[in-house]
């Protein structure tokens, strides 16, 4: 069933998708486990568009699958995790980038092995992180890129909350397409990643560490 889950998410056939998902809930799968196999395929479909097989078309209605998908998942994941709070994460698309997916993802995955996120959105002005990080101390802050316009900003709030005292304790992360070793040295960043999966295991890796 898993193998089928993500070909139906490759194929973009959204009824088959939801359709799947919602029968393996009701016979007591693990809503992690179908969660997995959803971004396994959204995966996939990020490489056929890297690829260039894919389109901006096919990458929007991937997204509003997955979605529709989590809809069906999330009551079921907020049952299977432990009550207890992991840690706070404030996420964000910076000003001059408006693509949302990667960080959406990972903020699903976040709330399933349960962390409290904050998800400000898109196009986010620097300013706005600040106060965030001001008003809830979170453990996390991520930013996602996917284009290269956004790494002015990037840098900008992450001297801003250096400026403000608030970087010791704080790991900041950064992922998405565009997203290097070299992005992460210049924004100032602990982590950076392209996938939202190694994210979760990161911010996993430091909670458990305490």
């Amino acid at each position: 069933m898993k193998e089928e889950l993500v070909a139906a998410l490759v194929k973009l056939e959204r009824d088959e998708v939801l359709g799947m998902v919602t029968q393996r809930i009701e016979a007591g799968e693990d809503p992690l486990g179908i969660l997995e196999d959803c971004r396994q395929g959204m995966t996939a479909v990020g490489d056929l568009f890297q690829q260039g097989d894919y389109f901006l078309a096919e990458l929007l209605l991937s997204a509003e699958i997955f979605k529709g998908a989590v809809a069906i998942l999330q009551p079921h994941l907020a049952k299977s995790h432990s009550s207890q709070l992991r840690a706070k994460v404030v996420l964000a698309t910076l000003k001059g980038d408006i693509h949302d997916l990667g960080k959406n993802i990972l903020a699903t995955l976040l709330q399933a092995q349960g962390f409290e996120v904050h998800d400000l959105g898109v196009d986010v002005p620097p300013p706005l992180v600040l106060e965030k990080v001001k008003e809830i101390r979170p453990e996390f802050v991520g930013f996602s890129a996917l284009i290269t316009t956004a790494f002015a900003s990037m840098k900008e709030a992450a001297d801003l909350l250096q400026q403000a005292g608030l970087r010791n304790g704080l790991k900041l992360m950064i992922g998405g397409g565009v997203t290097t070793p070299i992005v992460k040295d210049y924004v100032g960043a602990d982590f950076q990643t392209l996938d939202a999966m190694e994210g979760v295991n990161y911010c996993l890796n430091v909670v458990g560490g305490r």
